[in-house]
């Protein structure tokens, strides 16, 4: 077996803004391994620093990884297990390994990735498409943009929240999901979540700072709206602490560490009768793809994050009128010819 590691630079389409950051690039990670005949499995780490990751940690410590004296493929759990230890503060790392790692032996069986889990591809869910914030100006003319898309994914988080759904509002009768990536105080929350109820709006993510479980446990018990749990949920031991707290929990793959992990918080959020979303951050078509093989699982789809740059990988799940079409193709169902020329490789 060969591991190779390879940093991309992603161009964003446009700037992208939520409630802290701004960015017009992203720098993620591509994994591959290689078996004795050539066979490749792909995966992709989508680091953030919000979590205290980069492209170069992530690099840095999988070119350091000891790797194990054989790899099989077809022992996902033997592999995972061999390697999670050495990973322990780099989600998106392992995950770009899992996901690797499950498309080489999905090659191997010569099956897509969703038969693995026996899932049925005809029950995927519509995925949003996601606006940043911005001007009201630059808010409708991208609402427009997104009029393929029955569902519409809107961050706020800003002194601008108000002029922001009137503008979406001025443009499309679509429904809301708004996302203030812990930006909100509780009593800010409370008012604007009670106003959001009759503007159309479906849920609510993440209103609160990420440590406050009591306060998104008292404005669970009074909100009109579903709360899901973004920065508040990483792991599947932060799914059962979120147990009356929120309504449901937002699963990314390089947030939580790939597929097997996030298979266990389906399972645990399920146990519990909590709603599960599918997100992602901002990812080539790899990452994306990977989740969306698990999507018939899920309530909520956010799987937008490949269709917000320049570059894109070949094939993979593809979206129409917002719903999401797997890969038939064995493995995750990427394929290898690389980004395109505008990308760095």
């Amino acid at each position: 077996m060969k591991v190779s590691v390879k940093p991309i630079v992603l161009k964003l389409r446009e700037t992208f803004r939520i409630s802290r950051e701004t960015s017009d690039t992203r720098h993620n990670v591509v994994v591959r391994i290689i078996d004795d005949s050539g066979q490749t499995g792909i995966g992709e780490a989508a680091p953030s620093v919000y979590y205290n990751q980069t492209a170069q940690s992530v690099a840095d410590v999988l070119e350091g990884l000891n790797w194990p004296d054989e790899i099989n493929p077809l022992r996902l759990e033997d592999f995972l297990s061999d390697i999670k230890p050495q990973l322990v503060d780099q989600n998106s790392g392992l995950a770009a390994l899992d996901m690797a790692i499950h498309d080489l032996a999905c090659k191997r069986l010569e099956i897509p990735l969703y038969r693995l889990f026996g899932l049925n591809p005809e029950k995927t869910p519509l995925t949003s498409f996601t606006i940043g914030i911005a001007s009201p100006e630059e808010i409708r003319r991208k609402t427009e943009q997104a009029a393929d898309f029955p569902i519409l994914k809107i961050k706020l988080g800003s002194e601008d929240d108000r002029a922001i759904i009137a503008a979406i509002r001025d443009v499309t009768s679509a429904p809301l999901r708004v996302d203030a990536n812990a930006a909100w105080s509780q009593e800010e929350a409370g008012e604007k979540i009670r106003w959001l109820a009759d503007q159309g709006v479906e849920l609510i993510e993440q209103p609160l700072p990420t440590d406050d479980l009591d306060g998104l446990s008292r404005l669970t018990e009074t909100s009109p709206l579903p709360i899901i749990a973004d920065e508040s949920c990483r792991t599947p031991r932060d799914v059962i602490q979120l147990r009356n707290c929120v309504h449901g929990i937002n699963i990314k793959l390089s947030k939580c560490g790939g597929i097997r992990e996030a298979m266990k918080m389906i399972h645990v959020a399920r146990a519990q009768d909590m709603k599960v979303m599918l997100g992602c951050f901002i990812e080539t078509s790899i990452g994306i793809t990977a989740a969306a093989h698990l999507s018939p699982l899920v309530d909520y789809a956010d799987l937008d994050g490949n269709l917000l740059i320049e570059d894109q990988y070949s094939g993979g799940v593809r979206v129409k009128e917002g719903k999401l079409l797997l890969p038939h193709s064995p493995g995750i169902g990427v394929t290898l010819n690389g980004p395109k020329p505008s990308a760095t490789n």
